[in-house]
């Protein structure tokens, strides 16, 4: 089974507010833009997906998106997250009802693309399935098999209400890099730590981040 990914990126002047201890104002929307660039370069090379579709209104994300092989789809709800990965959800089934979707976050700039399929293929065995954050609080990948509605419910607990709301919680080792997003500095040095790919290493060789 080869999925569709659906990402979501707020315009990258709003992003990331949580680093402003570890970047500048200036810095802040090139991270943003080049976790969202290694996050859909690692998910477009897994086996196990056949595209991405970013939900966006910023219009330098969605070239450089856009130049990457994503399918960009404009923000139209504006209705925040869970709005956007609905309406990414229905645009992308609009053109091929019934395939399988998964919501990925747009943060995982470590993501590697063989744990991404070992993911994907666990999340195949039910009809929703999500995978928690690496605080086990979030969720960085939410999935809805062929028929089955995605239903995001992303931000504060969303571990929990992704559980509450009947999907499977994927309990699998070896996931790091799917499972570590960045909104703080300690999180951007655990990504460090894991290996980010090349646009995410770009920027940060800019920046003085303390050890912990």
């Amino acid at each position: 089974m080869q999925w569709t990914l659906v990402i979501p990126l707020k315009p990258l002047t709003r992003a990331k507010s949580r680093l402003s201890d570890t970047a500048t104002g200036g810095l802040r929307p090139r991270l943003a833009l080049a976790f969202a660039q290694d996050t859909v370069a690692a998910a477009l090379a897994s086996p196990a997906v056949e595209n991405v579709a970013v939900v966006t209104d910023d219009e330098l994300a969605g070239r450089e998106l856009a130049a990457l092989g994503a399918r960009i789809v404009a923000d139209e709800p504006g209705g925040g997250l869970n709005a956007a990965l609905a309406h990414g959800a229905a645009v992308v089934r609009a053109s091929r009802p019934g395939c399988p979707v998964a919501a990925l976050n747009a943060d995982l700039p470590a993501l590697r693309p063989l744990e991404l399929t070992r993911v994907l293929e666990a999340a195949t065995e039910f009809p929703r399935a999500f995978l928690p954050d690496a605080a086990a609080i979030g969720t960085t990948l939410l999935a809805a098999t062929s028929g089955r509605e995605l239903l995001p419910a992303f931000g504060p607990d969303s571990r929990a209400r992704h559980r509450a709301s009947g999907a499977m919680e994927l309990r699998l080792e070896a996931v790091d890099s799917v499972r570590q997003d960045v909104d703080t500095g300690d999180d951007l040095r655990t990504a460090l730590a894991l290996g980010v790919g090349p646009r995410t290493a770009t920027v940060t060789a800019r920046l003085l981040i303390p050890r912990q």
